[in-house]
């Protein structure tokens, strides 16, 4: 889905004190109350909170987020609900949100004001894209899809117990009620899904019968004779794509293989979901291998094309900050966060360079909460260090050290059992479970559903034809933080290379980048590489034997497209099957119960906790927290139907 800079709304108000859009010259909501008007036209005409009682999970999509009343409403309903579902899961699109401030005018003094609060110091920057918010310990969860809602719908992943059809009205504002989008509403729909909507229009009630409802008109609210209610009721009920449909499993248990941030992080995403999970590493303790370094780096990216990447890794920075600021609230993390700066690549003059990354955040409409262009003093100022030129600056990027994150996801969490000193040789499948075996052959764990989020390991363990995945070697350097020529910055900075800012008396450079080279063993020359790269960040070159430095070896797990790899495993069998549609990932068969996580390469901190909320949404048959293309982008199977639009030639 190519993304569009967001118009953000523009809010007045009636003589009456009704919010009102001077965009579409229609209020938010009528003069007899934004919250009686939730709870009449859309809990009230989708049954609720009757519904979700006794449930698991219940997912209402709304279709236009507006002031966020309709979700205020829903979530204070949820609460107050003593036989309230488990999960409560709030799917909403909006094409011109609310800046923070206006949000926050909108709601002072409002009926719900714990909620209200929460919900504005949750607000998302306004960047294109998915944004997930939690709110009540995770049991109540806002996707929020910013952008036109004909785009949106058919990039979401959810099976919608109850839509919220909210919008301006018809004759103000057609597309929101035009009949693609309404018809889009099916392929979402759960069996017995039901829809409300102040509007009675025509146009509407054909539009939702078109899409397999049964309408009926309901008594109106706010001096509205009648609203419309509707049931889906349709004729035919396609099936999913099958490749993304959730694991077949008679109880919620999984194996993790691998204790890495991936693997802790998928442990942490499905018990989240209500998953018991066992925890396996050949390791005694958590985040030995690649994730072990004392440091290393959370940013986003710009690109001025806005390709998958460039939306991923922004979707993946956005919601780390989110969620660090949460696991920070509870627990001391090592590490610095509050911004990172990237250097720009170099360009004929200071002012092309800085001309350049403006046009790129202009073309994407990225706000400066998420990435500013700097200049160089601004540059200077920010970092310390006499930096060559422009820098990209990530206001919610930073530094960490992997392992405590990687700890912080498994520990205190009682659904997530931790077992180190397990080597795991084989796989195989014995009725209904997985068991995973050590080199003798015996069982050393089982469960329906497993994980393998062991970095390249996975690759030996699955002995996939179409997985074009490798180790990469990486060398870091640890330089003592009184060294002489060595200049410390205030904020993380990268680039050619990266350096950290001191902590515990040393200081962290790197690294090298080396495909197929197995050599353990640190190198001087690898560590002269590392200094050459801070000269060129800081223009000055430490004073330092480079044998004598320490540092550490690690391999990265990296796919030729340089992006995550995760899902359920594809079922290569199906390539030798006449007319099995594989050219998209969703098709592609997968084999039952198993699933990979890996392929984070050296973005593993970025990445790591929203790839692994896909996965687990994957696994559970959760509102996925990714758009659909991104998805398929991220998807196991890619490499499968990559192979069949592209098949090799003869010979």
């Amino acid at each position: 889905m190519k993304s569009a800079p967001l118009q953000p709304a523009e809010i007045g108000f009636t003589p009456e004190g009704v919010p009102w859009s001077p965009l579409f010259g229609d209020v938010y909501h009528t003069a007899a109350g934004a919250l009686a008007q939730a709870r009449h036209v859309f809990l009230g005409g989708n049954g609720l909170p009757g519904r979700w009682q006794g449930r698991e999970r219940f997912t209402v999509l709304e279709t236009g987020f507006g002031l966020g009343n309709n979700f205020l409403a829903t979530w204070a309903a949820w609460r107050e609900d003593p036989q309230r579902c488990e999960r409560l899961y709030f799917v909403s699109v909006e094409k011109h949100p609310l800046r923070r401030p206006d949000l926050e005018r909108v709601h002072a003094g409002h009926a719900l004001p714990e909620l209200a609060r929460a919900l504005v110091d949750a607000w998302p920057p306004l960047a294109p894209g998915l944004h997930t918010l939690g709110f009540d310990d995770g049991r109540v969860t806002l996707l929020l899809a910013l952008g036109d809602v004909a785009d949106w719908l058919p990039q979401l992943a959810a099976s919608v117990d109850a839509f919220y059809l909210d919008g301006f009205a018809p004759a103000k504002n057609g597309q929101m009620w035009a009949p693609q989008v309404l018809k889009a509403l099916g392929r979402l729909a759960a069996p017995g899904a039901t829809a409300a909507t102040w509007s009675a229009a025509r146009g509407v009630r054909d539009g939702l019968a078109a899409a397999g409802f049964e309408v009926e008109r309901a008594p109106g609210f706010g001096g509205k004779r009648d609203m419309t209610v509707a049931r889906h009721a349709p004729r035919f009920r396609a099936e999913g794509p099958r490749g993304w449909q959730p694991a077949a499993a008679a109880t919620r248990e999984a194996v993790i293989v691998g204790a890495g941030l991936a693997g802790c992080a998928a442990a942490h995403a499905l018990a989240a979901l209500g998953w018991h999970c066992e925890l396996v590493d050949r390791h005694p303790a958590p985040a030995q291998e690649a994730s072990g370094n004392p440091g290393g780096l959370f940013h986003g990216i710009v690109n001025p094309q806005d390709g998958a990447h460039a939306r991923f890794n922004r979707a993946a920075a956005l919601h780390l900050e989110r969620m660090l600021k949460a696991l920070r609230a509870t627990r001391p993390l090592a590490g610095g966060f509050d911004g990172l700066l990237r250097l720009q690549a170099p360009r004929p003059s200071e002012d092309a360079a800085l001309q350049a990354m403006q046009q790129a955040i202009a073309a994407t409409g990225l706000p400066p909460e998420y990435v500013r262009a700097v200049d160089m003093a601004e540059a200077r100022a920010l970092s310390g260090l006499p930096l060559p030129g422009p820098a990209w600056f990530y206001p919610g990027g930073g530094w960490l050290r992997p392992g405590e994150l990687a700890r912080a996801w498994i520990e205190d969490e009682p659904r997530i059992r931790w077992r180190p000193g397990l080597a795991v040789q084989a796989l195989r499948r014995a009725g209904e479970r997985w068991q995973l075996l050590d080199a003798h052959g015996r069982v050393q764990a089982q469960a329906p559903v497993v994980v393998l989020a062991n970095a390249n390991d996975a690759t030996r363990l699955l002995g996939l034809r179409h997985w074009p995945l490798a180790p990469v070697r990486g060398q870091t350097t640890f330089l003592p933080a009184g060294t002489p020529g060595l200049r410390v910055p205030l904020r993380p900075v990268a680039g050619a290379g990266y350096l950290l800012p001191a902590h515990d008396g040393q200081v962290l450079c790197g690294a090298t980048t080396l495909h197929h080279d197995p050599d353990p063993a640190l190198r001087e020359a690898d560590h002269l590489h590392n200094l050459a790269q801070v000269e060129r960040l800081t223009g000055s070159r430490p004073h330092v034997d480079a044998a004598t430095l320490p540092g550490r070896v690690g391999w990265r797990c990296v796919a030729d497209d340089r992006l995550p790899v995760l899902g359920g495993v594809p079922d290569e069998s199906a390539l030798q099957q006449p007319g099995e549609r594989l050219d998209h990932p969703r098709f592609v068969p997968r084999v039952p119960g198993l699933y990979v996580y890996t392929g984070l390469g050296s973005r593993g901190i970025t990445w790591s906790a929203l790839a692994a909320q896909v996965l687990a949404a994957g696994i559970d048959g959760a509102p996925c927290p990714l758009e659909a293309d991104l998805r398929e982008a991220l998807d196991a199977a890619r490499f499968v139907s990559r192979a069949v639009r592209r098949p090799a030639p003869p010979g």
